[in-house]
């Protein structure tokens, strides 16, 4: 990946951070209303209840990050989705209650994108009725800032009695600043993973695995590199039912579903990410795998299936109401 298009993404966050880069712009339907910042939708999956929790949505301009398409293309998928550049993305989590342990996978931005952009995964874990000290696992999907900036706030852990588990080829990448230089990917990046994982790393409160492990009883971890060296699927498995949580293969349903072959900028891996994307793709449509995904619009679980031109995204249905 180029370092001008990773530079020109800092850049990009750095302007959300100011709150200035789509200052013109007119909001998407809807988000005038999300006043609070907080959301949760539960589920069941065998005996564990899972909990969705949203961490926000940010703007991303597709035109700055998608690549291997043309502008027009992706104005076109977009209109056929009933949507426009900049795209609104959520960020998601998910909880599992699963005996005596309480898992979140992955932990939002936190500070890292600045006000109004993420940062409400405390809000909502709250408001799922329960504290960051409650937690005893983290699972990350990988080190990259939307998914593991929530773990500590003003440098201090914000889940301190929980153990990270991560991909070891991530930790090996970003925690080490000279693989900045060796492979082009922007400094950014290994800066802020440094940042939020040494607290956790000092109180010896990682397990990095580097092959297929159970990280729980019933929650299996696979290594999946492409997007990141160490990006992992989670798997949980309970009483005949599952759900796999599948960190960013995929960041843009309008576009990246009927095409597999769009990267985007935060791949540090274009070709393997592709590879991943696809294969993955494939398998889930055949299983009728139920899938759990960061960026798709909130809660982010659902099926993927096979299309005549690529996959199509098919939301979990919606329920509200005690099941038990």
């Amino acid at each position: 990946m180029a370092v001008r298009s990773f530079m020109l993404f800092t850049l990009v966050l750095g302007l959300f951070a100011t709150g200035s880069a789509f200052a013109a712009e007119p909001f998407s339907p809807g988000i005038t209303q999300q006043r609070q910042g907080v959301d949760t939708y539960a589920f069941k999956i065998g005996d564990v209840r899972v909990t969705a929790l949203s961490d926000g949505s940010v703007p991303q301009d597709l035109h700055k990050l998608l690549h291997g398409i043309s502008h027009d293309r992706i104005d076109s998928r977009l209109a056929y989705a009933y949507q426009t550049n900049p795209v609104e993305v959520s960020i998601n989590a998910f909880l599992l209650e699963v005996g005596d342990r309480l898992a979140l996978v992955d932990t939002g931005s936190g500070e890292l994108f600045g006000p109004g952009l993420g940062g409400n995964l405390i809000d909502s874990l709250h408001s799922a009725g329960f504290k960051a000290d409650d937690v005893t696992d983290v699972l990350l999907t990988h080190v990259h800032s939307d998914h593991m900036g929530g773990l500590t706030r003003e440098g201090q852990m914000v889940f301190p009695n929980a153990t990270v588990h991560v991909g070891k080829p991530d930790m090996d990448f970003f925690l080490d600043r000279k693989n900045a230089e060796r492979s082009g990917y922007d400094m950014h990046y290994f800066n802020q993973a440094i940042q939020i994982m040494t607290p956790y790393v000092d109180a010896g409160k990682i397990d990095a695995f580097d092959k297929s492990t159970e990280i729980l009883p019933g929650v299996t971890a696979d290594l999946h590199p492409g997007h990141t060296p160490g990006s992992a699927f989670f798997r949980l498995d309970s009483k005949g039912q599952s759900v796999t949580f599948i960190g960013d293969i995929i960041h843009v349903a309008a576009v990246q579903f009927p095409d597999p072959s769009v990267t985007i900028a935060y791949d540090v891996d274009p070709k393997g990410a592709i590879a991943v994307r696809s294969k993955a793709f494939s398998a889930f449509a055949k299983q009728s795998e139920l899938v759990a995904v960061p960026h798709m619009p909130f809660p982010g679980v659902g099926h993927i299936r096979k299309a005549r031109e690529g996959y199509d995204w098919v939301p979990i249905n919606y329920g509200n109401r005690d099941s038990r």
